[in-house]
């Protein structure tokens, strides 16, 4: 079976929400085995969400809308529907005292205008809201049948666990499931990788293979379709040991896995701890060591020096160096990574000094230009990048090469491939 999930709500095209509940949805649907083919975000129009509903029914077998079923009259879904299903919109009393029942419950009058979400499509499926008070239903809709759900993703969640799930295996029992690995990369261009697992790419049909890049690196999503999770897993396996043996420094983790929590593991497991100074990243790099529990294990502390005078006073730097290299170059990166190191008893010194940008670049030294500095008791590297994007993503680059070159200084791998 195919399915097709339908966003309704004007704050989703405003770019006020961020549309949360269709991931979610598609990653349920692909655990039964149902392949989703299209997704629709639409806003509280009601010509609009019918010509929406329209097209998705017209090429899927199940469509599954969030949104547009408040006590409002900008909360169209279920008059839609209806009429798409050709069915009137009926009271039901059970839903009225549900809904009067919630508010009691909260202590509050009901408010009369919530009684409107007791409408439903006369003969539609209840799939009721014990979380609050806008219930969902099903209705058949020529060959295909919608599914609508609130759009506040807690109820939805509820909702779709606590009935859908159930109504679609008994719709599907086909005994498939769909199911993802992911391989998480850093240091590596998209093109780059490309080039490694290219006949994979071609070759591969089940699983198949995906990439997704971001600031922080490239996903390489595998996915299997199958009859349990034991063959599901068997086939990921088979395709994950040759990706692995494709880029086998270059991959650090899998699925959820972020640098932050495996750096961690690694520091924890060999009893080292790591110090941190940090300019152009203005403590990005801390911030993410010590989101992970149980850091204060391997992190010691850091400076976030980002005018020169401080670099000197808080943490040692020469000022005649700052003055004959700037602030800006590897002189000052080494100086910033060892005397962090030195200052704190750790073993590691971690820094990074740049341009971040949009401003302060200049033809010598560039927004983008970033020096990361790693020491230890033996020697103090320095690393040149030049990387690009926003201020936000240069931050975000640079804070994942410091942790990926800590990554490597822990596996005893090459800095640089």
């Amino acid at each position: 079976m195919n399915a097709e999930i339908v966003a309704i709500g004007t704050e989703l095209l405003l770019g006020q929400n961020v549309d949360t509940n269709s991931s979610w949805l598609a990653q349920q649907l692909a655990l039964m085995g149902i392949d989703v083919f299209a997704f629709q975000a639409v806003g509280d129009n009601e010509k609009r969400i019918e010509t929406a509903l329209k097209l998705a029914c017209e090429r899927s077998q199940f469509v599954i809308t969030t949104g547009g079923l408040g006590p409002t009259a900008d909360d169209v879904t279920r008059k839609v529907a209806g009429r798409l299903a050709q069915k009137q919109l009926v009271y039901n009393e059970t839903l009225a005292k549900h809904i009067e029942e919630f508010f009691t419950r909260a202590g509050k009058p009901c408010p009369k205008v919530n009684l409107n979400q007791a409408f439903i499509p006369q003969g539609a499926t209840l799939i009721p809201n014990v979380l609050g008070t806008a219930p969902g239903f099903i209705v058949k809709v020529g060959k295909s049948q919608i599914a609508c759900l609130p759009g506040v993703p807690f109820e939805m969640k509820a909702m779709f666990e606590g009935t859908l799930k159930a109504f679609l295996k008994n719709l599907s029992p086909s005994g498939t499931l769909i199911k993802s690995r992911v391989f998480r990369t850093t240091g590596i261009s998209e093109s780059l990788l490309n080039e490694k697992i290219v006949d994979l790419f071609e070759n591969s049909k089940n699983p198949t293979i995906g990439v997704l890049a971001h600031a922080e690196g490239v996903d390489i999503r595998l996915t299997a379709k199958a009859a349990s999770e034991a063959e599901a897993n068997s086939l990921l396996d088979g395709l994950g040991k040759t990706v692995l043996s494709r880029l086998p420094n270059f991959i650090y983790g899998q699925d959820q896995d972020n640098l932050e929590t495996i750096v961690g593991r690694m520091l924890t497991t060999r009893q080292m701890r790591v110090a941190v100074a940090e300019s152009c990243t203005g403590g990005l790099i801390s911030h993410r060591i010590t989101q992970i529990p149980g850091s204060s294990e391997y992190f010691l502390g850091s400076w976030v020096v980002y005018a020169n005078r401080m670099k000197s006073a808080s943490l040692g730097v020469d000022p005649k160096v700052i003055e004959k290299k700037g602030a800006v170059s590897r002189e000052v990166a080494e100086e910033m990574a060892r005397n962090a190191r030195e200052k704190s008893g750790a073993d590691i010194g971690l820094s990074t000094t740049g341009v971040a940008g949009p401003s302060g670049g200049s033809t010598e030294k560039p927004v983008g230009l970033v020096y990361i500095g790693l020491s230890d008791d033996q020697k103090t590297h320095v690393f040149e990048h030049r990387f690009s994007g926003d201020r936000e993503t240069i931050k975000k680059r640079a804070s994942q090469a410091a942790l990926e070159y800590l990554r490597r200084h822990c596996l005893q791998l090459p800095y640089k491939d």
